[in-house]
């Protein structure tokens, strides 16, 4: 079995969202095979709080206009470091790049098969990565 359709779209939405307000490592799991509750996974990271609760925003913003989808719950909203919106089919993880490394949910569920991003999603985290690695040279 694989992600339903209706998680690749809110996967996509999910995905630009983050990117527009420039997430770091935007990632995507198909988790359908493994988890009975959701089919996919989104993870992306920024370097603080504030950032954090302007992806969570985006992302819902986005979710609800183009996909009609409301979140069936929120978690961790207060402490603005590791935001969970459960969509039912997608389940969206924005963390403070701290947490992200410290949790590393890339490394639980690195047996599940990556869901593609769209383009403009990969252009804009690799143009970030050389612009980033460039400045500290």
């Amino acid at each position: 079995m694989t992600a339903s359709d209706r998680a690749a779209q809110l996967v996509r939405i999910a995905a630009e969202a983050a990117g527009d307000k420039l997430a770091d490592d935007i990632l995507a799991y198909d988790v359908s095979e493994q988890l009975v509750i959701t089919d996919a996974f989104v993870l992306c990271s920024a370097p603080n709080d504030r950032q954090v609760r302007s992806i969570v925003d985006e992302v819902e913003k986005r979710l609800r206009e183009e996909a009609d989808a409301k979140p069936v719950r929120r978690e961790g909203e207060r402490e603005g470091r590791w935001v969970l919106l459960d969509y039912a089919d997608v389940i969206v993880h924005v963390q403070h790049e701290e947490d992200r490394v410290f949790y590393a949910l890339e490394r639980l569920w690195k047996d599940c098969p990556v869901i593609t991003l769209p383009e403009s999603v990969t252009a804009h985290q690799e143009h970030r990565a050389r612009t980033v690695g460039s400045a500290s040279e």
